[in-house]
């Protein structure tokens, strides 16, 4: 048997578990999918049972445990950074130094106390990879590239916020980067937390906001915030921020730039925070094409593999695409901090002597991200006739014709089917389904199935074979993770153009308006046969009845919540929303057959603001 290797990334946030063997991904799966808390820090004890499950093996046949960065060196630059800042912030120190002196400055011995207390054998030695390799790892080998240039960008590891690496066969050699404070992460993130959102979570929020302003404070920010030189490096005018003295990510001086107090958590969203939003994300895409330009003149590659929880704006990544000097580009799937255990295990198991492993056809290594759990048919079966839930059992091919019909009819499906995917994007194992060329489904969707912001864009999935006949791609974009222009012969004139703001969702936009950006713009994920067969399945039988190889695919969820892992968690979800029915493995549910759905408590008061 190829030698196993365990990654772990946690205590931070989005904390995950995943196993390689000989170098190839088998398992991986962030905690937050089994314990239902959105983003968990926690050690990732249902992911590493999972993935033992999966690999079929003991914690005692690993060869090793890979933790995703060097936590030593990460509680110095912590405690650094409190001492640089005090005398402000010291509540924030008294709250956080004990466990950065402890356990946290430990994760090796912290790890190995968890592994011990799962009972599932001997533990091998913890090693630890730093984090930014962790990223790079993650985005070279499993890539489908023999060499590449990698660029991994994010909030910051230890010290490193931004890092360049050159990918040749089973090597991986850095070539530099920034430090900490200096992180174009964090700036995104202070603008993340000013109009109102979440940091860590929220970032996707303003990065679908900003299409609604105009960038008008795009030259205060290049004046005063961050200072860009031609190679991309930069430096951040720390004056301005607070996140070196506390917990708060911006200040007064921060106000006073812009023109008053930050917007308040499900505050009014104002021109203001559109216009911050479109600055702050035309910057960094600026930032992204001249560190890309960089990484091509620095390696001479004509490819690039991405990383880091930057990586994850994806309208930067469509930017590069096509105006960087790359022929193509490929972005790790859970390209955050899960993504670290799966980069940590590929770098362990490559230092051990592993080798690449890639299927045919110039495919990538990592499965379409279907690296989580799977239920079989028979376990479905079990769950639904213990609870008396009336259903249907179709074959694969009759439950594409059944669903694709009923999505035609303006209906919205449940798609739970198969191995449940690593990383935060849903890609047609657990996902909500509708019709793209209603002009309805948009808010349909947002308000009343997601319990979600109206302004919320929703991605396009479309059969691999056709989406350049309905975007302007010049790759595959199997993990949705590169934003691209809805193709100008599907585009719609939307009658008088709206000034800003959310007036603009009342154009139809295009021929597929309900996936359609205010900008003409979509986040499109190509669905091909080999890694999703069911999805492309369906894709198919739904071109076949309306000529439209198009649908919505938004993650199997509601607001604040993960995504379903579960034939349990899944059909709670249905019942609690506006879905309509539910493809659960091979059984077909139908809300109107389906028992009365009651609960003690109005479970929608207690979703939290993501």
């Amino acid at each position: 048997m190829s030698e196993l290797v365990l990654g772990i990334s946690a205590f931070y946030h989005d904390s995950a578990a995943a196993v390689v063997s000989g170098g190839t991904p088998v398992a991986a799966a962030q905690e937050e999918r089994f314990s239902r808390r959105r983003h968990d820090a926690a050690f990732p004890a249902q992911a590493v049972r999972h993935c033992l499950r999966t690999a079929g093996a003991e914690l005692g046949d690993f060869t090793a445990v890979a933790y995703y960065e060097d936590s030593a060196l990460k509680a110095r630059r912590v405690l650094a950074t409190y001492a640089g800042g005090a005398p402000w912030g010291l509540r924030a120190f008294q709250d956080s130094a004990p466990a950065w002196l402890t356990w946290k400055r430990d994760a090796p011995a912290t790890v190995t106390r968890h592994l011990s207390a799962l009972g599932a054998g001997r533990v091998p030695p913890v090693l630890v990879t730093r984090h930014h390799r962790s990223h790079a790892a993650s985005a070279f080998y499993p890539s489908p590239y023999e060499s590449a240039a990698v660029l991994c960008v994010d909030g910051v590891g230890e010290w490193d916020t931004t890092t360049l690496w050159h990918g040749r066969g089973e090597r991986l050699t850095p070539l530099g980067g920034l430090s900490f404070p200096h992180s174009l992460g964090l700036l995104y993130s202070a603008f993340t937390y000013f109009c109102g959102f979440r940091v860590n979570s929220g970032e996707y929020k303003l990065m679908g906001l900003a299409p609604y302003g105009t960038p008008r404070y795009a030259s205060l920010i290049r004046e005063r915030l961050i200072d860009i030189k031609p190679d991309g490096s930069f430096r951040l005018d720390v004056r301005h921020f607070s996140f070196l003295r506390g917990r708060t990510m911006t200040g007064r001086s921060f106000e006073k730039l812009f023109g008053g107090p930050r917007r308040l958590p499900e505050g009014p969203l104002t021109e203001r925070e559109f216009d911050l939003a479109a600055s702050v994300q035309l910057v960094t895409e600026e930032v992204m094409l001249r560190l890309a330009r960089t990484a091509a003149h620095r390696t001479g590659e004509r490819r690039l593999c991405l990383a880091g929880g930057v990586a994850l704006n994806c309208v930067a990544n469509g930017r590069v695409a096509r105006e960087g000097p790359f022929e193509e580009i490929w972005v790790q799937p859970a390209a955050g901090d899960a993504g670290g255990a799966l980069g940590a295990a590929l770098d362990t198991a490559h230092a051990r002597g592993a080798r690449r492993t890639h299927p045919a056809g110039g495919r990538d290594a990592m499965a379409g991200a279907l690296l989580g759990p799977a239920y079989t048919d028979d376990e479905i079966q079990r769950f639904l006739e213990r609870h008396g839930l009336p259903h249907t059992r179709l074959s694969p091919e009759a439950m594409a014709e059944r669903v694709a019909a009923e999505l035609a009819a303006g209906r919205i499906a449940g798609w739970f089917q198969g191995r449940m995917e690593y990383g935060p994007r849903a890609l047609g194992a657990r996902s909500i389904l509708a019709d793209a060329r209603d002009p309805r489904t948009q808010s349909e969707l947002n308000l009343r199935t997601k319990f979600r912001e109206s302004f919320r864009p929703f991605a396009p999935a479309v059969l691999a074979e056709d989406a350049r006949g309905y975007f302007e791609l010049s790759q595959d974009s199997p993990y949705m993770l590169i934003v691209a222009p809805v193709a100008a012969g599907q585009r719609r004139p939307g009658g008088q153009e709206p000034a800003t703001g959310l007036d603009l969702l009342r154009q139809t936009r295009s021929t597929i308006p309900a996936v359609t950006h205010v900008d003409h713009s979509a986040r499109v994920q190509t669905v091909g046969r080999r890694e999703h067969p069911a999805f492309h399945r369906l894709l198919t039988a739904f071109k076949r009845r309306t000529g439209c190889p198009v649908l919505v695919n938004t993650s199997f969820n509601v607001r604040g919540e993960p995504i379903v892992n579960t034939p349990q968690e899944a059909y709670t979800c249905f019942m609690r929303t506006r879905i309509d029915l539910l493809a659960l493995g091979g059984f077909l549910l139908e809300k109107t057959e389906q028992p009365p759905w009651a609960e003690e408590d109005d479970w929608r008061a207690a979703i939290p603001l993501d």
